[in-house]
C-alpha cells in the first residue's frame, strides 16, 4: 500500500472522509491541502528532499476565494505534475461526470483513476486506491464508458468543441471567427456548416438545439 499520500480538497467534510478512507487502508503518512498551488509546492519540496509523495488525490473543481492561484483546478494541477513527476499516481475525485471530461483526464492527462463523488463515493475511492497501488486504473461505474471511443460514435474532440460552443449560444459565424482567432482548424464557415450537418445526421438531430441536447444527454459535453 502507498506510504505517502497528499489530498487536495477544499471542502473540509469531504477532506475528512478521504483522509479517513486512507487511514482505514493503513497509509502511514497523509497530508492534505485546500489549494492546488499548495499541493504542487509540497509535492515538489518532498521530491527535492528525496521523500516523494506516491499518490495525489485531488478534486477537479476548487472554489475561488481571496487568494490568487496559479493552478486553479485539479486539471491544471494534474497537467503540471504529470510532466514534472511522471511516476506520481493521481486519482481525481469529483462530482463531474461528463464522459468527455473524464476521457480527457484519463487519456490526455494520464491520471490513474477517476472516482465520482456520491453515495458510494468513498467506497469507490478505496477500491480505486487499492487498484492504483497495484498499477491498475479505475473508473466509477457510471462513467466507465468514457474510454470507449466517443461512445462508438464518429465524433472527435473538434466536434465536441463545436457543439460546446453552440451550447453557449454562439452562432456559426461567431464560432468561425473565434476559431480563426485561436488558430483552431478547420475554421471556415463552410467547414463548420459541413461538420454540424454531419453531426446532425450522426445523432439523428433535427436542428442545432436538438443536437446540443442529445450530446448533453450522453454526457459528452
Amino acid at each position: 500500500m502507498f506510504k505517502k499520500v497528499i489530498v487536495a480538497e477544499d471542502q473540509d467534510d469531504i477532506n475528512k472522509g478521504v483522509v479517513a478512507s486512507l487511514q482505514e487502508l493503513e497509509v502511514p503518512e497523509i497530508q492534505h491541502v485546500q489549494y492546488c498551488d499548495d499541493a504542487y509546492l509540497r509535492i515538489k519540496r518532498a521530491a527535492m528532499d528525496n521523500k516523494p509523495f506516491e499518490l495525489l488525490i485531488t478534486d477537479l473543481s476548487f472554489n475561488a476565494d481571496h487568494r490568487e492561484q496559479k493552478l486553479s483546478s485539479g486539471e491544471d494541477l494534474s497537467e503540471v505534475l504529470r510532466k514534472e513527476f511522471p511516476d506520481l499516481k493521481i486519482i481525481m475525485y469529483s462530482v463531474e461526470d461528463r464522459l468527455q471530461r473524464v476521457r480527457h483526464m484519463m487519456q490526455k492527462l494520464g491520471i490513474n483513476a477517476y472516482v465520482c463523488k456520491g453515495r458510494h463515493g468513498l467506497k469507490d475511492l478505496s477500491n480505486a486506491i487499492e487498484l492504483v497501488n497495484n498499477d491498475k486504473t479505475y473508473l466509477s461505474s457510471h462513467v466507465s464508458n468514457a474510454l470507449r471511443p466517443s461512445q462508438d460514435l464518429e465524433i472527435d474532440d473538434f466536434d465536441l468543441l463545436l457543439v460546446e460552443k453552440l451550447s453557449h449560444g454562439l452562432s456559426q459565424d461567431e464560432i468561425s471567427s473565434e476559431f480563426k482567432t485561436k488558430n483552431i482548424s478547420p475554421s471556415s464557415l463552410s467547414s463548420i456548416e459541413k461538420r454540424l450537418n454531419k453531426l446532425k445526421i450522426e445523432f439523428k438531430a433535427n436542428n442545432a438545439i436538438h443536437l446540443v441536447s442529445k450530446v448533453k444527454d450522453l454526457g459528452l459535453i
